[in-house]
């Protein structure tokens, strides 16, 4: 599955976008417009996504990395 189909499924489930999911964690400070934020760890945020929206493992890991900016909107 390309990392775009991955964003597609987010999407569909929760109707998010990847930029929403930018904004929110940047508003719970997971996140900055570099990247994560200092001291943030893959763990909480995989933990928030879960929680809230019901994401998987694999497809919560998927915004973790967008998140970084290791992974882009389209790859």
């Amino acid at each position: 599955m390309s990392f775009q189909a991955y964003l597609d499924n987010i999407q569909a489930k929760t109707g998010k976008s990847p930029a929403d999911f930018k904004a929110m964690a940047a508003d719970k400070g997971f996140a900055t417009a570099a990247g994560l934020a200092p001291g943030t760890k893959a763990g909480a945020i995989v933990d928030w996504l879960k929680s809230d929206f019901g994401l998987g493992h694999g497809h919560a890991m998927a915004i973790v990395a967008l998140l970084k900016g290791a992974k882009k909107q389209g790859d």
